[in-house]
């Protein structure tokens, strides 16, 4: 899951460090306060949608927060929902927003689901099997390795359950004639570009749409040529150097560890052949199913004209479904009952600290609210926009989440911060909510493809032996390609 929120690997104690995201938000919540006695109080009239109207904007009598108070307690009423003494919840998207405790518990829930997943061992065995059938065809392993994690990063965020696999894929291209950074680059690349494609990714997509106000199919087709073409580009990248490499040893980039990690991960090679039971295809199959169900419940199909039953579901019915296909895997599975509820309680205990940033990343716009200060915040961006045009405005916005996403790594964390002032701005130039939705995560995605504070890069690279420095010389490139193909898809998506 795209929710790099745990430390990375410590630097050498002389080398200056990022605070954790937790700390971060928390200082922002404590800086939204102040700014309450700073920023002038107002508000925009509201359409019938409840809506901000453009031009509206008017001051109104200041609400300072009481900053000691008011910063302890904002996460919590960010969960609940109460954004006022009165009990009132944000007016943006009030018709899809519960407050932050039903994308917390869909969290937990979806953190369970996997935990359920990944202790039946039918991920694991899958992509061993995959491995053994390839042998001696370990280069259409490349692609074919790189579209799985892909589609694990595209579905639901595969990025730490990722380092399970590193060692195994690593050996294999070690074997083949390749290097370790051939093997870091499949695992770390494959789910990166899916996550920077997300389709469905409760965790980005899923998070980002409900705070939106839109649901997770619109600008779907958006994310799908970013998915598709991003892979085709990171295929092709990771290709062309693994051939490079097997032509000539020397050309590779960790070439002065090459007998080092050979001794290594060739000693670490012999685990056994991996069976892919009956049990391990029908777990499979009903784990893609839940993420299709999902997916069928979330189209509003009857607003499509498409004559199919609409579910009209969000997150208490999609917590409630991954809830369903987490007891029917267990069972499955063949689990005890004490095996099962282990198993979810401790994937649920994985992801317990992206349910915190979330309460945390939501105190600040309860803080923001409560001092009647987000309006003003939005007439100002207003302003600045001036006349931006619709494709001007997508890049502004894709922009924007660069540098956000280096300081808050974690994909929900900055979805919760950024979506409740950035989505409305889209109505200000007639673009719809769903491309800030598409700026925010095609920017996320690739900034957490190699930023210092993203435990995933560091993890894997570290268990590559791959030097930071060295990776960063050899994968900017591709950053750049990837840059440039998130650019133009959302300015066409926005001149369309």
């Amino acid at each position: 899951m795209s929710e790099p929120a745990a430390a990375a690997p410590e630097p050498p104690q002389s080398r200056f460090t990022l605070p954790s995201a937790y700390t971060i938000l928390f200082a922002l919540i404590v800086l939204a306060a102040i700014a309450t006695w700073i920023i002038p109080a107002g508000i925009y009239n509201l359409n019938a949608s409840g809506e901000p109207v453009p031009g509206t904007y008017h001051e109104v009598a200041s609400k300072p927060a009481r900053i000691l108070v008011d910063s302890l307690t904002a996460p919590i009423n960010g969960l609940y929902g109460i954004e006022s003494a009165s009990g009132n919840i944000n007016y943006y998207n009030s018709g899809t927003l519960f407050g932050a405790i039903d994308i917390a518990l869909f969290i937990l829930v979806i953190g369970g689901f996997l935990g359920v997943t990944m202790t039946s061992g039918a991920i694991q065995a899958g992509i061993g099997n995959l491995v053994q059938r390839m042998q001696g065809r370990e280069r259409w392993l490349i692609p074919v390795l790189m579209t799985v994690f892909a589609l694990g990063g595209t579905s639901f965020g595969m990025a730490e359950e990722s380092l399970a696999f590193y060692a195994l894929v690593i050996t294999v291209m070690i074997a083949a004639g390749y290097d370790a950074l051939t093997g870091a680059a499949v695992v770390l690349l494959g789910c990166g570009i899916g996550v920077i494609g997300s389709t469905v990714n409760p965790f980005a997509t899923g998070i980002a749409s409900g705070i939106a106000g839109v649901s997770i199919s619109d600008g779907l087709l958006g994310r799908l040529v970013i998915l598709v073409a991003g892979l085709a580009i990171g295929i092709f990248f990771v290709l062309r150097y693994a051939d490079r490499v097997k032509r000539d040893p020397s050309a590779s980039v960790v070439y002065d560890l090459k007998a080092e990690n050979e001794a290594r991960f060739r000693a670490e090679s012999e685990t056994g052949v991996v069976t892919l039971t009956g049990t391990h295809k029908a777990i499979l199959a009903v784990f893609a199913l839940a993420f299709a169900v999902m997916i069928y419940g979330v189209i509003p199909w009857e607003d499509l004209g498409i004559p199919l039953p609409t579910w009209w579901w969000w997150f208490p019915e999609m917590t409630a479904s991954f809830l369903l296909f987490s007891i029917i895997i267990g069972l499955v599975a063949g689990m005890r009952e004490s095996d099962l509820t282990t198993s979810f309680v401790d994937g649920a205990r994985d992801l317990l600290g992206v349910a915190l940033i979330i309460g945390i990343a939501r105190g600040i716009t309860v803080i923001m609210n409560n001092g009647q200060i987000t309006d003003t915040v939005l007439h100002w961006i207003e302003r600045a926009l001036g006349d931006t045009g619709e494709a001007a405005f997508a890049l502004v916005m894709f922009a924007l989440f660069l540098p956000l996403s280096f300081l808050i790594p974690s994909s929900s964390g900055l979805a919760t911060l950024a979506m409740p002032i950035t989505a409305p701005l889209a109505a200000f130039v007639n673009v719809p909510a769903s491309l800030v939705v598409t700026a925010y995560q095609t920017a996320s995605g690739i900034m957490n493809l190699f930023i210092p504070t993203s435990a995933v890069v560091m993890g894997g690279l570290a268990i590559a032996r791959v030097p930071y420095g060295t990776y960063l010389r050899w994968v900017w490139p591709l950053l750049a390609l990837l840059t440039g193909l998130a650019v133009v898809v959302l300015a066409v998506s926005a001149a369309l």
